[in-house]
């Protein structure tokens, strides 16, 4: 295995400027298939043979009755949200939660894997889907109405889970709007405190980043089939996944990240796992390229 060594240059330090360095605001959507609806005919029926007036009940029928896949999307969904309420404090009436900067990165690994959970039950429910249709014309009787059932990939678009960040205001917001001796204590108080702690989050990107180039370079060392190495799928994913975070976490501006990241775009654009494993010239080049970007990292004492 080739080793790689570490360009010296030091990690920039962040200094944080306000207390709005010290949270952001996050909100978390969900949704699901409900797999209800209203049966306006038999809602009719019942209250005419019991001699209501009209409106007075209604029929919903469960059009899959007692699915048990769709059941467990819908809990784990009710689940997730309880989970993001625990991380995160109230701010507004809108959906927007205040999630503080030093703990974004642990919610975010959490919300994260809840999704990709998510998802995983929703294609479980779907896979049964055509299934639990059929099952359904015999558990509903005259209830049935096969027009009532969406297509397939009509069905998954109804399913979505989605994190949104937006920063805090700086003034404005009567949270932090105090008088100035307050503010000034503040700062003072907290102002090394935020700086270290934005410093670690930032620098936390960076390790991130080193261990799993350091894993793509490892598993492309390698020149034929005498020599395979195995490697996952998500072997270029797990790089374009903390690309992606640098990009959206990169709240200092750090052009460091900023040139990283572009760089490491560039480099696997186009670059699939099939194709790693079946083209040595290609395996090649990614790795060089991925070495290449391991030098370019900050000396963070890796």
């Amino acid at each position: 295995m080739n080793t790689t060594s570490h360009a010296v240059q030091q990690a920039p330090q962040h200094t944080a400027t306000s207390i709005s360095s010290s949270a952001m605001l996050v909100e978390l959507s969900i949704s699901t298939w409900t797999g209800r609806k209203l049966d306006k005919t038999a809602s009719t029926e019942v209250t005419t043979s019991k001699r209501a007036i009209k409106g007075a009940a209604n029929v919903n029928k469960k059009l899959l009755a007692d699915c048990a896949e769709l059941v467990a999307v819908q809990k784990f969904a009710a689940n997730a949200r309880n989970a993001h309420y625990d991380c995160t404090m109230p701010w507004s009436d809108m959906g927007m939660r205040l999630l503080p900067t030093t703990k974004y990165f642990d919610y975010h690994a959490k919300i994260t894997a809840l999704k990709a959970e998510f998802h995983r039950l929703v294609e479980e429910f779907l896979n049964v889907y055509d299934w639990e249709i059929a099952q359904a014309q015999v558990k509903l009787g005259d209830l049935f109405n096969v027009t009532e059932y969406p297509e397939k990939d009509s069905i998954r678009a109804k399913f979505k889970f989605g994190m949104f960040y937006m920063p805090v205001p700086d003034a404005g917001d009567w949270r932090l709007d105090i008088n100035n001796e307050a503010v000034n204590d503040l700062t003072s108080h907290y102002s090394q405190y935020y700086t270290d702690q934005l410093n670690k989050a930032m620098n936390d990107l960076w390790h991130r980043l080193h261990g799993v180039l350091v894993r793509v370079s490892e598993r492309l060392d390698y020149s034929n089939d005498t020599t395979k190495r195995i490697f996952r799928d998500s072997l270029i994913d797990n790089v374009m996944e903390v690309v992606d975070m640098m990009k959206t976490c990169n709240i200092t501006g750090d052009t460091k990240m900023t040139a990283m990241t572009e760089q490491l775009e560039n480099a696997l654009l186009g670059v699939t796992p099939d194709a790693l494993r079946e083209d040595d010239w290609l395996r090649q080049e990614t790795k060089q390229k991925v070495d290449a970007a391991i030098k370019a990292l900050p000396s963070l004492d890796f």
